[in-house]
């Protein structure tokens, strides 16, 4: 390494490090240096060195190597050097740098604000500074609604069931049985998230298909057929559809199951490092039931079998087996030859490496742990143990009590404390993205304790016991304690562990070599499983509101049963009669007894009106739909690899009446990537990007937004090309890579070369220097570039703001042990990072402090205070000095700052503080104080930093875009005119949900937000306590906003409402206010009344069971169909608790998808999932099944009106096949295509017009009245089709040509069942809406198929009776005559009254179906997705009366308009399509067309206006302003001539200067959302400026 020069000036004089003067003390310049002198501590060198002696020292790798290697660090050797050589922290070299501050101690290094003693170690320890989280992480809880608790057996709180798990000791006899066994018993961690197993499928199937209660009645009915007394011809054939019915739907059942089962197997046998060699006591071995040794050897039985047929049947089975054979063979010949040939070079010969298993004193790693002073669970006097090692097991295999080892990427196996960590500090960094769906890392910390144990044996020298709660739910805490006697003074020992000493299943470990802890919790009692809950059956609401028209049915059946009784036995007590005669005796002797025969007789008679072939046609028409919907190419997405899955075949009907979208945030409507699109830096705004909430205002401003949005994206591809080739000629930048820049604007470059002027191009560089150095990310290599380096982040936020740094070439590359590594324009720096003052929810805001060496040697050196924060905070902590801060540019960042909301962006501030050594000195001796505080040290922190964070320069603002995921806001727009409503129910921060909620258009400018809360000073006049401020609070809204003060009454009649809200209303609620709303009957009433009237609902920081009672309050309460949405873990919950699971198999996680009835891609398929399959299942199956109970009814009722001339004497009216062909085959398949095929109109008029949607909701076509029409058609059929034919014989007798009378009772059967099949097939015909040639050649096969089989059947002697019936029968004209005019009086009543009515009192369909075939939407290519961001642009056109939107005035009152649209002026596109600038308004000037002003901002065409000059900013100093050149100078003699100037506020005659200069974005409103109380994540200028001022008043 080469000696730094140090380079010095005068400390007098100006303090300006971009001075003329002191120019060469700038930390951009070579020059700049930290002090630097000699430290001979390598402890932690001679460690690496003496492990790589130890790793090199064998022939074979060693499994437990990563016991002793510990997270690569720099390390200590002679200072020196220069910037250009510096070591960075992710390098494993043997030779390091280490710096000391001037006063010859080590200066701390900062890693995630961790304070340091001067040998490295932590001063206070990282789980002292994450303390905030158990303060702010909201603690949710789960028996929160009283009378409504959460119903599942796996969301239950059993937090007081405390286990003591011991560690490398035996047992205490009181927790020991009588056979010395243990007495707890712990769930394996073995899961199972199907609903069967291959051992209880056939048991446990059969029993849920038999709880039908349809399945029942036939199951009585053919075992009384099998008793000769009630007449049954064959009662084998009559179970068969019953036996095919149970077996089509187990198979059903198995597929749906199998690819849980599937998921199951991945899972449970994912392997894991376990340690073995110590006995654990916790759990019994061998203590393992019959009944599991029987399931687990059926279980082998059945894989086997499955291997066996794969190894046989599939191609990659066969070539797996010819592989094993290949190595057995070769096993085979080395071991023949193992004595006397030499090996060769391939042949694999296992070794065992003794020198790995040697208690050799090196092994015993600690690091740089102090072990002299710090309290351990090792024992050192115990002596080490060789036959404790690390070997790889199954997951399944895991029990409590057991130590396993996580080493980098693998994913956590079960809930467990963590003991230690390859970091020295115990730290470890995990990703929750499976639990929540945040792929930002958290930190967790190792015990204290246990930070020594580094390898296997130390762990077999650690003695101790842990004292835990029970399992419950809550993902966000945990509580226990690790106790064990001190071996150095025989001392009990106590150390409390909450849910940041704890790795969750689930998680991912991240950035850390390996982590090292002790299991508490298995299986099915892990967070994660317990979230999950048991996989529940659904059913939908079609079939439940079947079971009554099926119990009408059975009424029906009982009555006409009855009167067949009561006759028949009538009749058989009359004498004499002709059965005196013929008739020996009757079976039952007495007349009572023969009518209740009778009555059974009727009962299978008569059985088909409750047909047990609609079931199985149900079944059919299901498993149809669901292939569709997997086969919908449409709802593929092509980056993941995946279709629409569905998992729950049985529910695809109830996608057609959802009401109520329950949605989660982050990976459901957001991708959870954020952007850097753009800042403002001197009050100058810098950035283009078209945001979707941009696009949402201008689509309501009556903009059309597809032609506006075309022209941005080409103008911001042309500017991203010209940044990117200025940024390669700028510098060497090593982190360069353009397809990642997401920062757009050509003018920050070129002010970052200066062509705005020297100040500007400081103010610029730094900014980005701040953005650098200001964060407290990790950097590592990239693994498919080795040269790239990834940024890690606990916040996406954050690695967004060190990114866009990265990209404009001041680039974040590593960390050493004094600081942060920044490359400046491809040279790399060296910055001493002084204090981190960490970000919490409460502070919103995190710090830096920065050493900058004196200007001369010898000089005290200074410490400047970086700030970033919300724009609230940060203004309100702004210096009020005079001269500090400009008040113009103050006010000129504020409208940027509200320029940005409004598009939806996240805002930030950033501001500095210079801090003399002195002072500084003075405050970190009281922060440190704070940080060793004993109690309250969160406080006492926040206090420290609260004196430090104060009279801040503002530097300017960033605005980022948390990217939505592709067609989110025009799906809920689409959503939302279809009458659905959407409630995003998150547990992200208010802010941020706030912030997606006008991305995505769920809100907008013209809301008024009612804000519930249960504290805060905004609120104390509402109560003292949380629950008297929320009931106030919803009383206030409900009184003032709607009138309705939460009535029993008025919820009865909300039920009924199904319109749009229609005030202008939004909920903003978060988890406290949520967890009172949902504990009183009465409040949750209210509440409930009061989200319903409000257009969108946001609650925020809710738990996973929050989720879940807020989907059932809506869905139990109202009665409405509810569908929930999400991609993560702690939405599992809330989608088993909807009528409707939906999951986003995205790149956040599987557990979402796995406990899901569907599966999609990208949230904007599920709108073609609803407004298409949704509706068309609903439709097809509401025809459907009235359809089916209308031809049964026909038939059936046709043999009750036989019954009045045979006394009912149970005799058939029709030949037996007859009865067993009617639902089989001559009308099976025309109703079930219908319920397959039929659709009114198409795919692309359905998401067109989603208005269509609404008859779903409100339930018009599936209900009991419907049901009631068809069966009295049906009645009516009835009569025709028997009383026809009846009338025709009645005088006649009909006779033949040869003489053959046609006066059997099965010849009357044809001809009623003639008119009957063709009237039923003819009527489904009509009542379909698509006539496509394939449903209608089956129509018509049916049809023939009944004259075909009785033409082939009497034709066969088999037929006995009905010999020759078709010859005789189809040759007599009176049977033509009867067929044609019986079906012409069956048809004609409801053919007419259709007709009436379409012609009359149309439905909305046909008026669409009218506009379809008149080529309204013929300009909508097949296929057409509006949800598509690469959807064709198309011109709607107006022709005639219609209007391609439709209102729905019949069943949502008379103002129901698709859209609703304010007409403003529009902008002009040629503003829009400025070749030479952003619209934002930003461009500057060269100098070459500035002349004569050389700062002037234009339009290009546009007469060239005067704007402000750029203002000069130091890298330590207040931003100041030549006197006489404020912004906006140029338009003084305008305010001048205006007479209201004086009564206008600063603020809006600075937004009036910034609108005439073209500073300011002139599309969007100046109007904001407007707030009930105070509300972070609403940014306001205004009440930025007013927070600044009250500020000041108070200090």
């Amino acid at each position: 390494m080469t000696s730094r020069d140090k380079k010095g000036s005068s400390a007098g004089g100006s303090t300006n490090p971009f001075a003329d003067d002191v120019a060469a003390a700038s930390p951009f310049g070579d020059e700049f240096t930290f002090e630097g002198s000699t430290s001979n501590n390598n402890n932690n060198l001679d460690i690496h060195e003496s492990l790589e002696d130890l790793s090199l020292g064998g022939n074979s790798h060693n499994d437990d190597i990563h016991s002793f290697e510990v997270t690569p660090q720099i390390n200590t050797a002679a200072a020196g050097g220069t910037f250009d050589d510096i070591q960075l922290e992710n390098d494993m070299t043997e030779q390091g740098v280490h710096y000391i501050d001037d006063e010859g101690g080590n200066t701390r290094r900062m890693r995630m604000g961790t304070q340091r003693r001067p040998d490295g170690n932590p001063l206070v320890g990282r789980a002292k500074t994450l303390k905030w989280a158990e303060k702010n992480f909201l603690n949710p809880i789960e028996d929160f609604v009283k009378g409504d608790e959460i119903d599942d057996d796996s969301m239950k709180n059993r937090a007081d069931e405390l286990r003591t798990i011991y560690y490398n000791m035996p047992l205490p006899e009181e927790m020991l049985d009588e056979e010395g066994k243990p007495i707890m018993e712990y769930a394996t961690n073995k899961i199972r998230t199907t609903k069967y197993t291959p051992l209880t499928f056939l048991p446990k199937n059969i029993l849920f298909q038999f709880t039908n209660f349809a399945n029942i009645y036939f199951l009585v009915l053919n075992i009384l057929g099998a008793f000769q007394i009630f007449g049954v011809t064959n009662p084998g054939l009559s179970a068969v559809p019953l036996v095919v019915i149970v077996i089509i739907t187990a198979i059903k059942d198995a597929m749906e199951d199998s690819r849980r089962t599937v998921l199951d197997l991945e899972v449970n046998n994912t392997k894991t490092h376990i340690l073995n060699g110590i006995q654990n006591d916790n759990v019994s071995a061998d203590n393992v039931s019959l009944w599991r040794k029987f399931k687990k050897a059926n279980s082998r039985l059945l894989f086997r079998f499955i291997q066996y047929c794969k190894s046989r049947w599939t191609e990659e089975g066969r070539r797996k087996r010819a592989m094993r054979k290949r190595n057995q063979l070769r096993a085979q010949r080395v071991a023949q030859t193992s004595g006397s040939a030499p090996r060769g070079s391939l042949d694999s010969v296992g070794s065992y490496r003794y020198s790995a298993d040697l208690g050799r004193g090196s092994l015993d790693y600690t690091g740089d742990i102090d072990t002299e002073n710090m309290a351990s669970v090792m024992d050192r006097n115990m002596p080490l143990r060789t036959d404790v090692k690390f070997d790889k097991g199954f997951w399944k295999s895991i029990c409590v009590g057991d130590v396993i080892r996580i080493h980098n990427n693998d994913e956590i196996p079960a809930d467990v404390i963590l003991l230690s960590t390859s970091d020295a500090d115990g730290a470890c960094y995990v990703e929750t993205k499976n639990l929540d769906g945040e792929t930002n890392l958290k930190v967790r910390q190792a015990m204290k304790c246990s930070q020594t144990i580094k390898s296997s044996r130390d762990a077999a020298r650690a003695k101790f016991w842990i004292e835990s709660e029970g399992p419950h739910a809550n993902l966000y805490s945990y509580q226990g304690n690790l106790k064990w006697v001190d071996s150095r003074d025989g001392d009990l020992k106590n150390e409390s562990a909450s849910i940041n000493n704890m790795l969750l299943r689930g998680c991912t470990l991240r950035n850390t070599k390996w982590a090292m802890g002790v299991v508490v919790f298995t299986g099915s009692e892990t967070k994660i499983m317990l979230n999950a809950g048991v996989t529940p059956t659904k059913k939908s609401r079609i079939s439940r509101e079947l079971n009554f028209s099926v119990l009408m049915n059975f009424l029906l059946l009982f009555i006409i049963c009855f009167i067949s009784g009561v006759v028949n036995g009538v009749y058989y007590d009359k004498h004499p009669r002709s059965r005196d005669f013929f008739e020996y005796g009757t079976a039952a002797g007495r007349a009572a007894t023969n009518g209740f025969v009778s009555f059974w007789v009727s009962v299978i008679l008569f059985q088909s009106l409750v047909p047990i072939s609609l079931y199985i046609s149900i079944e059919i028409i299901k498993t149809a739909q669901a292939a569709f919907i997997y086969g919908d190419v449409l709802l593929y997405n092509a980056k993941l690899d995946y279709p629409c899955t569905p998992k729950s075949w049985n529910i695809s009907d109830d996608l057609g009446q959802i009401e109520y979208i329950f949605s989660d945030k982050t990976g459901t409507l957001t991708q959870n990537v954020m952007e850097f699109k753009k800042c403002t830096i001197n009050g100058v705004s810098y950035g283009r990007a078209y945001t979707e909430a941009l696009a949402g205002l201008r689509k309501r401003q009556g903009i059309n937004v597809e032609e506006e949005g075309r022209i941005e994206r080409e103008g911001i591809s042309r500017d991203k090309d010209i940044m990117i080739d200025e940024l390669s000629r700028l510098s060497n930048n090593s982190q360069f890579y353009p397809d990642e820049i997401t920062f757009v604007s050509k003018e920050f470059v070129q002010d970052l070369k200066g062509q705005s002027g020297d100040d500007q191009q400081k103010c610029c560089e730094h900014f980005m220097l701040a953005l650098a150095l200001c964060h407290s990310v990790l950097v590592e290599p990239s693994k498919k570039d080795p040269n790239k380096l990834e940024i890690k982040a606990q916040s996406p936020d954050e690695a967004a703001l060190v990114s866009a740094a990265r990209d404009v070439g001041f680039s974040f590359v590593g960390k050493t042990k004094k600081g942060l590594i920044i490359e400046i324009q491809g040279v790399q720096k060296e910055f001493e990072i002084l204090n981190i003052l960490e970000f919490n929810s409460t502070r919103k805001r995190m710090s830096c402090i920065v050493k900058i060496p004196g200007m001369n040697e010898g000089d005290e050196p200074r410490a400047l205070l970086i700030c970033k924060g919300a724009d609230s905070i940060i203004y309100s902590r702004l210096s009020v000095e005079p001269g500090a801060n400009d008040e113009k540019l103050l006010e000129r960042t504020a409208i940027h700052l509200e320029q940005y909301a409004t598009e939806g962006l996240r805002t930030l501030c950033i501001a500095q503080r210079e801090i003399s050594w002195s002072d500084y000195k003075k405050w970190n001796a009281r922060y440190n104080v704070a940080a060793s505080a004993v109690s309250d040290r969160d406080k006492k922190l926040d206090d420290v930093s609260e004196e430090v964070e104060r009279d801040l320069i503002l530097l300017g603002g960033t605005a980022i875009e948390d990217r939505l995921q592709d067609g989110v806001p025009d799906s809920i727009a689409i959503l939302a005119e279809a009458g659905i409503k959407l409630w995003v129910l998150t547990g992200d921060k208010v802010e941020t949900a706030i912030n997606i909620g006008f991305s995505c258009n769920l809100l907008n400018n013209d809301m008024e937000l009612l804000v519930l809360k249960s504290g805060g000073e905004d609120v104390e006049q509402y109560g003292s306590d949380p629950e008297t401020i929320v009931d106030n609070l919803i009383t206030k809204y409900l009184q003032e906003k709607f009138g309705l003060r939460g009535t029993e009454e008025e919820l009865a009649d909300a039920k009924n409402d199904h319109e749009q809200p229609r005030g202008n209303f939004a909920v903003v609620i978060d988890g406290d206010a949520l967890k009172v709303s949902l504990s009183d009957e009465f409040i949750r009433r209210k509440f409930l009344l009061l989200c319903k009237n409000c257009r969108a609902v946001l609650c925020c920081r809710v738990s996973p069971s929050q989720k879940a009672a807020v989907v059932k309050l809506v869905k139990n309460t109202l009665d409405v169909m509810t569908l929930a949405i999400g991609d993560g873990s702690n939405d599992v919950a809330m989608i088993q608790s909807a009528d409707v699971g939906v999951g986003i198999a995205g790149e956040e996680g599987r557990q979402a998808v796995m406990c899901s009835d569907y599966a999609i891609g990208q949230f904007r398929y599920l709108t073609r999932l609803i407004l298409v399959h949704g509706r068309w299942s609903y439709k097809r199956l509401s025809e459907m099944i009235p359809a089916f109970f209308y031809k049964n009814v026909i038939f059936t009722m046709a043999l009750f009106w036989y019954g009045i001339y045979n006394n009912y004497d149970g005799s058939y009216l029709f030949e037996y096949t007859y009865l067993m062909f009617y639902n089989l085959c001559f009308t099976a398949l025309p109703v079930i295509f219908l319920g397959i095929l039929d659709q009114d109109v198409s795919d692309t008029v359905s998401l067109v017009v989603p208005q269509l949607y609404r008859v779903g909701i409100l339930r018009l076509e599936w209900n009991q009245r419907k049901f009631l029409w068809y069966m009295f058609d049906g009645l009516y059929q009835s009569l025709i089709s028997f009383f026809f034919p009846y009338c025709v014989y009645k005088r006649t007798m009909l006779v033949t040509k040869n003489g053959l009378g046609l006066d059997h009772r099965y010849y009357v059967g044809v001809m009623v069942a003639s008119i009957a099949v063709i009237s039923c097939n003819l009527y489904v015909l009509l009542h379909q809406y698509r006539w496509d040639w394939f449903s209608t050649l089956f129509i018509g096969i049916s049809c023939i198929s009944l004259f075909f089989w009785t033409g082939v059947w009497s034709s066969s002697l088999k037929s006995h009776e009905l010999f020759r019936a078709a010859s005789r029968i189809y040759s007599t004209p009176a049977f033509w005559g009867v067929f044609f005019v019986g079906i012409m009086f069956c048809l004609l009543p409801r053919f007419t009254l259709d007709c009436y009515n379409n012609f009359f009192y149309p439905k909305d369909v046909e008026i669409v179906r009218e506009m379809w075939a008149q080529g309204e939407y013929d300009m909508y290519p097949e296929g057409y997705d509006p949800t598509d961001p690469n959807r064709p642009n198309i011109t709607k056109r107006q022709t005639g009366g219609y209007s391609t939107g439709i209102t729905m005035d019949r069943y949502f009152g008379g103002d129901n308009a698709s859209h609703d649209s304010v007409m403003t002026e529009e902008i002009p596109m040629r503003v829009l399509n400025d070749p030479e600038g952003a619209p934002a308004g930003i461009r500057v000037g060269t100098e070459a067309d500035a002349a004569p002003h050389p700062q002037t901002r234009q339009w290009q065409g546009q007469t060239q206006v005067p704007a402000s000059p750029k203002e000069t900013q130091d890298l330590l100093f207040t931003p100041t302003l030549p006197q006489g050149e404020a912004p906006g100078a140029g338009n003084a003699a305008s305010e001048e001539n205006n007479p209201f100037a004086d009564f206008r506020s600063s603020l809006d005659q600075t937004r009036t200067e910034m609108l005439q200069t073209n500073a300011l974005d002139n599309r969007y409103s100046v109007d904001r959302a407007r707030v009930s109380l105070d509300l972070p994540g609403v940014t306001n200028a205004n009440a930025l400026i007013d927070a600044r001022k009250s500020m000041h008043k108070e200090r």
